[in-house]
């Protein structure tokens, strides 16, 4: 549904933001019961971003993490197909880019994160240019592999963000499987890896940081820790690191750059009464147990756009999906909520074309297993990369985006 300028509509329920949030909530309120709901959301595609770092590491095709959004709207939805640029809480009006307007009863805000690429001095030009790529934008990921495929000696520096961000710990999947391609090719001796991350270990849980270490000792990765790239020259094909801890500054010259930026909320979602005053990254200001507005009650946020305390990612997000919609639905019948979430967060590391390192974890980095009887599932196993190359993208668009996973 396209509004004409200068059109009002209301809803029930109002959802901006079409991605994985939005859409696998929408499906769960519609599996309640819940009617009169409308999702906002302009792209006419819906993205798998879990699989960027597989497309990027040359184990999926492009085509695979992509579908029509009106493919994967959930029957009874409501589409509104353009972008939400205000929200006035005190009419509970939402504007939208086309001039019209939409009202609610409940706003649920989830448009997810973008990727701050004018950040970083240089870093979109290197990413235009011809050495430079990224396992965090569809158009790019292609482009990795291809730099990746064809290397045979060089260096590589690869780069994470400092939080927050989307599943930070993605940055790294490309570089696992392309260290494992250049063993593979008889190459990997010949290319020097360089990742630079901001944190002061790997991850930040033992048994993760002692299964990473592992393998970027096997492949001879060199590690910057605490260290952010704070410019490029991609004419020079230079990167310029800072040590965040001792202030130190490292250049190195690159023949690929595969780089991470920063991230935050949406720039319109900045300027609006949702996020905390002071909150240099602009996410809404929520409950990070029942999801709700801490000032406004009619309005609710989960995912990357959500000030909670998790680690960003799909893992969190399903889990968030469930306590907003039971949440919902309880204020909708005259309840007060009661479910909780419980700061749980997940990343699988793919560390080779065939195994994955596993982790789950609270707010804290402490562990939270989900799988009875399944122990050290944070081992290098064949079984959870077949779960997260075969299995998870199936759920996800299958069961995931319906409400039912």
């Amino acid at each position: 549904m396209i509004l004409a300028p200068g059109e009002k509509r209301h809803h029930r329920v109002l959802i901006i933001g079409g991605g994985n949030a939005g859409v696998s909530l929408a499906g769960r309120l519609r599996r309640y019961r819940v009617k009169d709901i409308a999702v906002i959301e302009p792209r006419s595609r819906h993205l798998y971003q879990p699989l960027f770092s597989h497309i990027a590491g040359g184990t999926a095709d492009a085509l695979e993490a992509v579908r029509l959004q009106s493919a994967v709207m959930p029957r009874g939805i409501t589409w509104i197909q353009d972008k939400a640029t205000d929200v006035s809480t005190d009419a509970r009006t939402v504007l939208l880019e086309s001039g019209s307007a939409v009202t609610y009863d409940h706003l649920v805000v989830c448009p997810g994160i973008q990727n701050d690429w004018t950040a970083i001095p240089g870093l979109k030009q290197a990413m235009e240019g011809p050495h430079g790529a990224s396992n965090y934008e569809y158009e790019l990921a292609p482009k990795a592999w291809k730099l990746f495929k064809d290397l045979t000696h060089g260096t590589v520096v690869f780069t994470q963000p400092p939080g927050p961000a989307s599943c930070d710990g993605a940055a790294q999947k490309p570089m696992y499987l392309a260290c494992d391609h250049w063993r593979r090719q008889g190459v990997l001796k010949d290319i020097r890896v360089v990742l630079a991350v901001s944190t002061p270990t790997i991850f930040g849980m033992e048994i993760i940081d002692e299964e990473l270490g592992r393998k970027i000792e096997e492949y001879g990765i060199e590690v910057r820790y605490s260290t952010e790239l704070a410019s490029v020259d991609p004419e020079g094909r230079t990167v310029d690191l800072t040590n965040t801890v001792s202030g130190a500054s490292e250049t190195l010259a690159y023949d690929v750059l595969h780089a991470v930026p920063p991230q935050s909320a949406p720039e319109w979602l900045k300027t609006t009464d949702l996020p905390s005053p002071g909150n240099p990254g602009g996410f809404v200001e929520v409950d990070p147990v029942i999801l709700r507005h801490t000032r406004f009650p009619e309005i609710w946020s989960l995912g990357d756009a959500a000030s909670t305390l998790n680690s960003k990612s799909g893992a969190a997000l399903r889990m968030q999906t469930k306590v907003l919609a039971k949440n919902l639905k309880a204020v909708l019948k005259g309840r007060k909520p009661t479910a909780k979430y419980n700061h749980y967060s997940a990343c699988p590391f793919v560390v080779s074309r065939g195994t994955v390192v596993f982790s789950e974890f609270d707010d804290k980095y402490s562990p939270m297993p989900t799988i009875p009887g399944w122990n050290n599932l944070a081992r290098e196993r064949r079984l959870t990369y077949v779960a997260d190359r075969i299995v998870l993208p199936k759920v996800y668009w299958n069961l995931i985006l319906k409400g039912r996973a």
